[in-house]
């Protein structure tokens, strides 16, 4: 296992570099499973902007990689442990590190300097992947659209959560991946307990936007929310069940 020592000091591999393991990622994920991509039309045609996923899966960055088709500056944990066969993905292509106890500014200036760039800021605000269903998210993507200014595109991938497995077993698991109407940027203002009533809102609105684009039983801690119908709405489409 990889722990918080090694983890903390990854860093994002060159444009290039990450545009050229893009190429590497459509081959792999062209043969390895069944990929079903929807709602492409939604992403911004430059950025810079952040996507935001739900995350069941360690091997979602590849899925999500292959959805978007350019390059990401992704932010993964780094108070975590990460088994050492991942982490070559990992080395190979990088990552913004970042501890989800305590929003270091290393972190936010890497972030700042992903939108300087116009580039895609990938994040998993539920910062785990250890669940088929929705948990509540955490305060990192809503932060940093605020002091970017940049809009958020919603985006779910499921099917992933035995990919691994299912391959070693000479089977292709089928992998859905919806993509959502971008929305935001999200503003912060007033005192510091207004600006936390502020981050908890448009995070659960970002969530359920999130749960918009999967079937209803993994929606979790948005199970039955009211606003789902309409976010699929606007996204013109309804998740299928694998």
């Amino acid at each position: 296992m990889a722990g918080p020592e090694v983890i903390k000091k990854v860093r994002p591999r060159p444009y290039w570099v990450r545009h050229k393991v893009g190429y590497f990622a459509l081959l792999v994920g062209a043969l390895l499973a069944k990929i079903k991509v929807k709602g492409r039309w939604h992403l911004p045609k430059k950025g810079p902007y952040i996507i935001a996923c739900n995350h069941f899966s360690y091997v979602d960055p590849a899925f999500f990689k292959y959805a978007v088709q350019k390059p990401i500056s992704f932010l993964a944990a780094s108070d975590q442990e990460i088994e050492w066969h991942f982490m070559l993905f990992v080395f190979i292509y990088g990552f913004i590190p970042i501890d989800r106890k305590n929003l270091a500014p290393s972190t936010i200036k890497l972030a700042k300097e992903v939108f300087k760039n116009n580039d895609i800021l990938g994040i998993f605000p539920e910062g785990s992947s250890t669940t088929k269903e929705l948990k509540k998210p955490k305060n990192g993507a809503v932060y940093l659209s605020s002091i970017g200014n940049v809009p958020i595109v919603p985006m779910a991938i499921y099917g992933a959560e035995t990919a691994w497995e299912d391959v070693f077993r000479g089977i292709r698991p089928k992998v859905r991946i919806n993509i959502g109407k971008e929305f935001g940027p999200f503003k912060l203002s007033g005192s510091k307990n207004e600006k936390a009533e502020q981050m908890e809102k448009n995070g659960k609105e970002m969530i359920t936007r999130i749960a918009a684009l999967l079937p209803e039983k993994n929606h979790g801690v948005c199970l039955g929310d009211a606003k789902i119908p309409i976010y699929q709405k606007e996204n013109g489409i309804k998740p299928k069940p694998i």
